[in-house]
């Protein structure tokens, strides 16, 4: 018999990762450890204040430190001629006009809008002489009123981030049928009503954000080494955009990068800065961010505060979703950020449940604080968390069991090709057959006995799920690429892809052509459960157990995506039980700045990971049948952690309080909640 392709080329096998020698010998090639002659060094002085008027800068005394190349303040990039880095320009106010946000400038001309924004840049000849001249960079501030929330920011009387926005909405948009929808909940026997809060987290990686600009005076060419997950975009933008450059006299490198969750993606300030002090000065000039620089000005995540409804019948069949939210986008409505919240997430609102009438409104709002982007799951994990949250306490207030209840409405098989409520379509997926399979690994009927053993040792046990889908990947993206040739034609002096070698010879030329094209987005899905247990004298959480079963379509490398599963997910329940990033309502000061105030998940929080993959329904929209899985985890561990924590409350009488917890649920949170 023939091999298939995928048995001949190793397609489904676990594979050893072919990096992790090199990254584990120290050996990586990450951007801050490949230094160039003569590189120059950039430290920014930042804003100590969320709001207030730039009244001077006063660079002399740092100008004459030693090692000083350079000072730059905005004005003197305006002087320049490099534009504002763009916000947000796909979406509109309610009264039709574009999105209102203030200008984002590299370095802040006249106003600084949140604590951490750069101010001005000293270039040096050693990060020390940089920082300690960097100190020595007088600004004078008027501070201004600030505002950091988004319901106080929305209140008449608040203080504004931008004239062109009084009311400080950037934007909005709505989604579905309104008027269908309060039909449906007239009609409802049931309705159940959240006041949900996805709180505001910090992306975190290992390695900071790094860049290093090199310019060649002969050939006007510019080279960012940077640590990024969109190089090409993040060209494009600089180029485009800011520095008026054709981006063919622009190339951008990466090498190995330690983590962006969706950080990495944008183009920042720095960058815009080092590419210009490079191209001024004619020497290499290099950026590397401090640990409480990223926790300050790297994009944070999420920050989405949301009123949910669900209307039902007396079988419990969901007829409508009502969802009101405000986002907080920050100082600066940032494409990304913007688009995530207004678009990308409602896509899956209706995650895998038949719902075909939706009332979906979010506003974008503008507060003094640092503004938001992707973060792994990019709006899917808000949406996600919010549709969940309301099965489980619909299953409560009907009477319904969870599971039964998450059945009854699901979408089937039969139903596929599926055009949810957002008219996207699902390709394929058969999601009660994922939620069997997952509530037999997480022996689901066996949890009884296993919440009577805990209670015997005075801990409450709870059990939670989530069901759930996302989108990946692009509507339609193709790419074609055609090389010709014949062969004894003239010798080339380098080897070319289009050339067989022998000896050290070319000796044939040959004719590659190759096209590769997808149809449409990828919608990978899965059930995940976990059990926890809650420590009633202190509201400690341990997170006993965590199972899921996961339909990610084809499997190229099982080692690869249970990692992708795995690390996805706790970042998922670091959300759930312990992350969030605070700032001070009255002063506007960032509160968890440094991991001595804001807590990461770690291994000791999870007793037992078990994820499996279910390979039954390979993609229909692309040849390879595969589905994307790098945010899975971070989508479903959210709402099943939490759903599992308030199940332990409910079942031990704290049913009331526990409805109206937000995440975290820290140890102090929940203890609380158990004594109101």
């Amino acid at each position: 018999m023939t091999a298939s392709p995928s048995n001949r080329f190793g397609s489904g096998k676990s594979v050893k990762r072919v990096e992790d020698d090199a990254l584990l010998r120290g050996e990586g090639r990450f951007s801050d450890n490949m230094p160039v002659a003569g590189q120059l060094y950039a430290c920014f002085v930042r804003s100590p204040h969320p709001h207030a008027s730039i009244t001077g800068i006063d660079t002399k005394a740092a100008a004459a430190m030693p090692g000083v190349a350079k000072i730059l303040t905005g004005r003197d990039l305006v002087r320049a001629g490099v534009k504002p880095i763009p916000n947000s320009a796909d979406f509109r106010r309610a009264d039709g006009k574009p999105t209102a946000a203030p200008l984002h400038h590299a370095l802040a001309v006249d106003t600084v809008r949140f604590t951490g924004e750069a101010v001005a840049a000293v270039i040096a000849a050693t990060s020390l002489q940089a920082r300690d001249a960097a100190e020595k960079v007088e600004v004078d501030y008027e501070p201004l009123p600030a505002v950091v929330d988004t319901a106080t920011a929305i209140a008449p009387g608040a203080p504004t981030v931008a004239p062109e926005a009084p009311d400080n909405i950037a934007c909005e948009m709505r989604h579905g049928d309104s008027t269908a929808c309060a039909a449906a909940f007239r009609r409802a026997a049931h309705v159940v009503a959240l006041d949900l809060v996805n709180q505001r987290v910090a992306p975190c990686p290992i390695e900071p954000r790094s860049t290093l600009a090199t310019y060649d005076a002969g050939t006007g060419h510019l080279t960012l080494l940077v640590s990024c997950q969109t190089p090409t975009g993040l060209r494009d933008e600089l180029c485009d955009a800011v520095l008026n450059i054709p981006k063919g006299q622009v190339r951008v490198v990466v090498g190995d990068v330690g983590g962006g969750f969706g950080m990495k993606t944008s183009l920042y300030p720095e960058d815009i800065v080092v590419a210009f002090a490079a191209r001024e000065l004619q020497q290499p000039v290099r950026f590397t961010a401090e640990r409480m620089e990223e926790f300050l000005a790297a994009s944070h995540g999420r920050d989405v505060s949301s009123k949910a409804e669900l209307a039902l019948d007396g079988d419990g069949r969901i007829l409508a979703l009502r969802v009101a939210s405000l986002a907080n986008v920050g100082a600066y409505a940032t494409p990304a950020g913007v688009v995530i919240q207004l678009l990308i997430g409602p896509w899956v609102s209706t995650s895998v449940y038949d719902i075909t009438t939706i009332d979906i409104g979010i506003k974008a709002v503008l507060t003094h604080t640092l503004p938001t982007g992707p973060y792994r799951g990019a709006g899917r994990p808000e949406a996600i968390y919010i549709i969940e949250r309301l099965m489980d306490a619909a299953a409560r207030q009907v009477g319904i069991d969870r599971v039964e209840l998450r059945r009854r409405n699901m979408i089937r098989p039969e139903q596929m090709p599926y055009t949810n409520a957002m008219d996207k379509t699902y390709d394929s997926g058969q999601f009660a057959k994922v939620m069997d399979a997952a509530l037999a690994l997480a022996d689901w009927k066996g949890f009884d006995a296993r919440a009577a053993e805990a209670k015997c040792r005075g801990r409450l046990r709870g059990q939670g799920m989530a069901t759930f889908l996302e989108w990946t990947g692009a509507d339609v993206f193709a790419i074609s690429n055609t090389a010709t040739a014949s062969s004894a034609s003239p010798a080339p002096t380098e080897p070319s892809a289009c050339s067989i070698w022998r000896n050290g010879r070319p000796t044939k030329r040959i004719v590659l052509q190759s096209t590769s094209s997808v149809g449409a987005p990828s919608w990978p899905n899965g059930c995940h459960i976990c059990e926890v247990e809650v420590d009633p004298d202190t509201g400690a959480v341990q997170l006993d157990g965590y199972w899921s079963v996961n339909d990610v379509g084809r499997v190229i490398n099982p080692t690869v995506v249970i990692g992708q599963l795995e690390g996805g997910a706790a970042q998922g329940i670091g959300q759930a039980l312990c992350e969030r990033f605070v700032y001070d309502i009255e002063s506007g000061q960032a509160l968890t700045a440094s991991f001595l105030d804001y807590a990461i998940p770690h291994a000791a929080m999870i007793r037992h990971f078990e994820m499996t993959m279910d390979e039954s329904t390979p993609c229909l929209t692309n040849r390879l049948g595969v589905k994307g899985v790098g945010e899975l985890g971070a989508i479903g561990a959210t709402p099943a952690v939490v759903n599992a924590v308030i199940d332990a409350l409910a079942r031990n009488g704290f049913g009331p309080q526990a409805l109206t917890l937000q995440m975290p649920l820290d140890a102090e949170r929940v203890w609380r909640a158990m004594r109101r």
